[in-house]
């Protein structure tokens, strides 16, 4: 008998389940029917913003490809070594600059960011370089590690030693290679030095020493080293 009760509780919990249920299910249906209006307003909004966010992103890619096309002869200026063109124009073809303008929000233009960075550094501009490359952005596996390295070359020539390292030690930090780490944290040493930090110089010549011992900068980041230790010693 105590079984049978037990099921029979069992099966009038499901059946009172299925009346809650039910009940709620007639007072949803009550609220859609009361606050049509709302509700529709909501699902307008939600609509609007869906084909909004196709709509971008469908004119940025279109963007993309016409900053693409007018990236390639201001690329070619730049690798040419004429930098006033590559950065400005020629009357026919824009520069990194109008690209920048014209096409912002597309890769190409954050890709004009870093050789407009780049292109200033060479000339000697160097507060505007960093304000370039600092705008320039890459999940890249070199370019946003060389984009760092290009600020902190540009801070050393404006005798800014402590926000060189700090960036040379972005560049090394960002995702580690055998090729530009080593480069990188020898740069980041010489600012050290040049700020009288010999022990935190020869922490970046040990770190080459221990993890890049295949590179062609470990010989001298050894001798560094040495030196490096010399002067905390004397």
């Amino acid at each position: 008998m105590a079984k049978k009760n037990k099921k029979g509780n069992k099966q009038g919990g499901v059946l009172e389940s299925s009346e809650v249920l039910q009940e709620e299910f007639t007072r949803f249906e009550h609220y859609l029917e009361t606050h049509k209006s709302l509700v529709f307003v909501i699902v307008g909004v939600v609509l609007v913003a869906i084909i909004s966010i196709l709509g971008y992103r469908y004119y940025i890619s279109q963007q993309d490809e016409l900053a693409q096309k007018e990236m390639f002869q201001a690329v070619y200026y730049f690798e040419s070594d004429s930098l006033d063109l590559a950065l400005n124009g020629d009357g026919n073809h824009l520069g990194l600059l109008d690209i920048i303008d014209e096409y912002g929000g597309t890769d190409a233009a954050n890709l004009a960011e870093y050789y407009a960075g780049t292109a200033y550094l060479l000339k000697g501009n160097y507060n505007t370089a960093i304000e370039y490359l600092g705008s320039f952005s890459s999940g890249d596996i070199l370019i946003q590690g060389r984009a760092y390295s290009l600020t902190g070359d540009a801070y050393m020539e404006l005798g800014n030693y402590g926000k060189a390292a700090e960036f040379y030690n972005k560049a090394a930090n960002y995702k580690p290679n055998q090729h530009f780490t080593p480069q990188y944290l020898m740069k980041a040493a010489l600012a050290y030095e040049k700020l009288n930090d010999y022990p935190t110089a020869k922490e970046m010549y040990d770190r080459i020493v221990e993890e890049f011992f295949n590179s062609s900068e470990f010989q001298d980041a050894k001798k560094q080293s040495a030196r490096m230790q010399a002067l905390i010693s004397s």
